[in-house]
């Protein structure tokens, strides 16, 4: 969670000069006193729970609309050095690139692809070794506005995980996604419509369970609507949520089903302050080598708010249970759960328009399952950022 704070904190989200191109750079530290999500009873790697690190980084931004086509171009790279824990230190890369394309007054959509290597979490992983995940990511979406009221749209994605440690190459993996649908469209501003979605998870190396290879491949079939309800001029609610079913390929984890959606509503009394929240029951895969995916239910709070011209301050709140499914033991309990909470709160300083400062603070803890080895712990993170644009 450190890292990935660290990473968007380190790209620029402030208004900038009109030139399409730009170059940044930024400096970043953070320490955190439970960096491996070690159980409270632990002792920790050489006797050390805590540790800091240092990160620097140097991207690029283009962003350019030609008629009614917009391209928008990223690439970042980042440096990250660890106080104690060495072994982690690594190099982070990020690249995307998005082409929102509109033909007539009709069709338009979006065709894109992302690259990104950072340092896996330790959550459900315990190990000090480093681990470093990369994620690619292709898609193509399209809408045709057939109707003043009415549109038809159908989106395709892949998405692809690898991960450098051999222990945990079980865990590469492919998920495509295929999903069409339509929406309502009043003049209200408001929409409501319906999505069919399948997903086809591929695995692209077998566990051995009991000296068998086992085929962990799935799918995962949806159907739901999507909602987008301006209530008033200041609420908006967001919601895609409906019916969907896990299916196996093999026999071993039971074929799952029933309500599973996103509820999201935004709140803004004030100009300069803003609040959110969000409901969810959702399947997800897990980086767990007994069990292939977890069902997750949750909540969050947010809140943001502009004190000052140039001071914002965000705060969070949430707490997520994973019930623990796909079990590949026999034995294995088929209730297991576990609870994490977690608590941030930042602020943002802009003194002028291309310079940026924020610090963050995180707490997060979890009341873990002992069968899994993954324990129950509590961890604090500490960071601070200074970045530039040019």
């Amino acid at each position: 969670m450190a890292l990935a704070l660290g990473a968007s904190a380190a790209t620029p989200a402030w208004a900038g000069p009109s030139d399409a191109l730009h170059v940044y750079g930024g400096l970043g530290y953070f320490h955190d006193d439970n960096l491996f999500r070690l159980d409270d009873a632990a002792p920790g790697y050489d006797n050390q729970r805590s540790d800091s690190a240092r990160q620097s980084v140097a991207g690029v931004i283009f962003d350019k609309t030609y008629s009614r086509q917009r391209i928008q171009l990223q690439g970042k790279l980042s440096k990250v050095s660890y106080s104690h824990f060495e072994q982690l230190d690594y190099d982070g890369k990020d690249f995307q690139g998005t082409w929102n394309w509109q033909l007539g007054n009709h069709l338009e959509g979006s065709v894109g692809a992302t690259y990104a290597q950072s340092l896996a979490p330790y959550t459900d992983f315990q190990s000090r070794e480093r681990n470093l995940r990369v994620q690619r990511r292709q898609f193509v979406d399209g809408a045709w506005r057939m109707h003043p009221s009415w549109r038809v749209r159908g989106a395709t994605s892949r998405d692809k995980y690898t991960y450098e440690l051999a222990s945990q190459h079980y865990n590469d993996r492919t998920q495509d996604t295929v999903e069409t649908g339509f929406d309502y469209l009043p003049r209200s501003g408001s929409s409501v419509g319906l999505v069919a979605r399948r997903l086809t998870g591929k695995y692209l190396n077998r566990r051995i369970i009991g000296g068998q290879a086992r085929n962990d491949d799935y799918e995962q079939d949806e159907v739901k609507a999507r909602v987008v309800w301006r209530a008033t001029p200041i609420v908006t609610v967001q919601g895609l949520a409906g019916y969907a079913r896990r299916k196996n390929a093999e026999a071993g984890p039971h074929d799952v089903g029933g309500f599973n959606g996103r509820v999201t509503a935004d709140y803004t009394p004030r100009q300069k302050l803003r609040l959110n929240t969000a409901l969810w029951r959702e399947f997800a895969a897990i980086d767990n080598y007994y069990y292939t995916f977890s069902l997750n239910r949750g909540a969050s709070l947010g809140a943001s708010w502009d004190a000052m011209a140039k001071v914002r301050f965000d705060a969070s709140l949430s707490v997520e249970q994973r019930a623990y499914e796909g079990r590949l033991l026999p034995n294995s309990p088929g209730d297991l759960s576990d609870t994490s909470r977690t608590a941030t709160f930042g602020a943002t300083w802009v003194p002028v328009e291309t310079v940026q400062f924020s610090t963050s603070f995180i707490h997060q803890e979890r009341n873990g399952a002992q069968f899994l080895g993954n324990g129950s712990f509590k961890a604090n993170t500490v960071s601070v950022n200074a970045n530039a644009q040019f």
